[in-house]
């Protein structure tokens, strides 16, 4: 056997594993099973019960009439005979009693005149013999019973039923009342068993198109309880996708139909208060776009002159007076910070109105690392360990963003020296940020990309606004990247960023192809959006 067809081999034997459970965890199927299972155990213990109470009554009646039949032949015939009769007078005696209505073997057993046992049968020397007998019955026979109170005779009738070589018979016996011989009486119980077969035969038959029926019966009785639970499967899948307006058609008054209008209302109130909600949501956001642009020309007033008045404090000439040189610093200082959270509003509302786009370009990912570094004079606190010539399509300005954020968190919260390095693995780039600080508390680990959020119980008061790190998970996302953070075995803290590297292979290749590398970069540059001018 091949490898292919190994292969799918298995993936068939998979596929009907999963094919198997899903139609023995089927709602459809466990209803025909619990129907079919109520009507076998009806329908067989209805026909045990009627096979039992017919076989009763055949095996009764038939019993009550060969053991009467014999009874009376014993006392009419039997009872003639003298007490010491001879074996041809037996013989002659049993087949007597064995012409009577019943038909059935006769054995008869006395003393002769010299005290020696004779017999005699119905059926000569091949016939109905005294090993036929069971010996618990010849015993009971030959017992002597007490007379009186009930007891009116010594000896009773008694019978036992009997399989010979398949054939079930009825073996008798009885003493003449008085004195005479014993006789035994045998009769094949063929016929009934033949009766009662064909009886059994009847009930299997209707056993089983009671089970047929019943599994009808439950196919349409599922049929009709699974349809409103399939429709309100559906209905319950398009909501979760998001089809608010998604309703059930209600007809009827069972439990039901009072679950379909039970959907129905939640259904309207989740949209309702869905549609409440992104109201409120969209509210919000206009509110702070709005309230971000308006800030922005006062402010850029006020950092007019905050630069200004920090040009004045570095000035030789000391024109500021001392002691409001500390309120000017702050004034400085704060201004900044307003100017940064202004932005950084800026940018968290395009990200959820969905108007960011990306501007993308052929990135040497060392040479885009560097120049964050040098335009922010990072170069002494940060340890590059970055080969050049690995190339992405990215963003240069959000991932400026994002290494700026990231390489600022560390040195501002975990300290210098910063290690910064570059690798590639499964078509991405991966970027790795760690500082040689205390470390994230575990407590603090799962919220550090939450927005506003600052871990102000372990780390001191920062010039930051909480959305730093947001924004450049944000831009990550943007990318179709993805940001972690954990903390290192060795101590501190690790941001890693994981980017893929776009098809920048294969601008590198139609560069080459004779268009040259501008061709190639600007086939697959996005356009940019006026709201990323910023």
């Amino acid at each position: 056997m091949t490898q292919g067809q190994g292969g799918l081999r298995r993936w068939s034997a998979a596929r009907w594993g999963r094919v198997s459970r899903l139609r023995l965890t089927s709602l459809r199927l466990r209803l025909v099973v619990v129907f079919g299972a109520v009507a076998l155990t009806a329908a067989v213990s209805a026909s045990g019960i009627a096979y039992w109470l017919n076989r009763e009554a055949v095996l009764t009646r038939t019993q009550g009439s060969v053991l009467r039949d014999f009874e009376q032949e014993m006392q009419n015939r039997a009872g003639s005979l003298p007490e010491h009769p001879s074996q041809d007078e037996l013989q002659h005696t049993a087949g007597q009693m064995a012409n009577s209505s019943q038909r059935f073997s006769v054995l008869l057993v006395a003393a002769d005149g010299s005290g020696q046992t004779v017999y005699g049968n119905s059926g000569g020397l091949n016939g109905f013999s005294l090993e036929d007998v069971p010996e618990s019955l010849r015993t009971a026979v030959n017992r002597q019973q007490d007379v009186g109170g009930g007891n009116r005779s010594p000896y009773h009738l008694y019978w036992q039923r009997v399989v010979d070589h398949g054939t079930p018979y009825l073996v008798a016996g009885t003493k003449v009342i008085g004195g005479g011989p014993t006789g035994y009486m045998r009769k094949s119980l063929e016929p009934e068993a033949k009766d009662l077969n064909s009886l059994a035969w009847s009930l299997g038959i209707a056993t089983g198109l009671a089970l047929v029926g019943a599994a009808l019966l439950a196919q349409a009785a599922a049929t009709t309880v699974l349809k409103p639970v399939h429709r309100l499967g559906v209905a319950a899948r398009r909501l979760g996708e998001g089809r608010l307006d998604t309703r059930l058609r209600v007809s009827g008054t069972d439990e039901l139909a009072d679950l379909s209008r039970t959907f129905n209302r939640t259904a309207e109130a989740l949209e309702k208060r869905v549609d409440d909600m992104a109201a409120r949501d969209e509210a919000s956001r206009r509110f702070v776009a709005d309230m971000s642009h308006e800030l922005r020309t006062p402010l850029t007033a006020i950092t007019t002159v905050a630069e200004v008045l920090e040009e004045e404090l570095d000035a030789e000439s000391g024109s500021i007076d001392p002691m409001i040189e500390p309120a000017v610093r702050l004034v400085v200082s704060e201004t900044r910070r307003l100017n940064n959270l202004v932005e950084n509003l800026m940018e968290v509302t395009r990200f959820d109105a969905g108007t960011a786009r990306l501007v993308l370009d052929d990135v040497d990912v060392a040479d885009q690392i560097t120049a964050c570094i040098d335009a922010r004079a990072w170069l002494d606190a940060v340890d590059l360990d970055a080969e050049r010539g690995i190339h992405a399509l990215l963003d240069p300005r959000r991932l400026d963003v994002i290494l700026a954020n990231l390489i600022g968190n560390a040195l501002k919260h975990g300290g210098s020296p910063v290690r910064v390095s570059v690798s590639t693995a499964d078509d991405s780039v991966v970027i790795s940020v760690r500082d040689h600080g205390p470390g994230i508390p575990e407590d603090v680990l799962p919220h550090v990309f939450d927005r506003f959020y600052k871990a102000s119980a372990s780390r001191p008061r920062s010039e930051g606004s909480g959305l730093g790190l947001s924004i450049a998970l944000e831009n990550a996302h943007i990318h179709g990247g993805e940001i972690t953070a954990v903390n290192s075995p060795e101590g501190g803290a690790v941001f890693t960023l994981r980017l893929p590297r776009g098809v920048s292979e294969r601008t590198e290749h139609e560069g080459d192809d004779g268009g040259g590398r501008e061709a190639g970069e600007q086939g697959v540059r996005a356009v940019p959006d006026k709201g990323d001018a910023t």
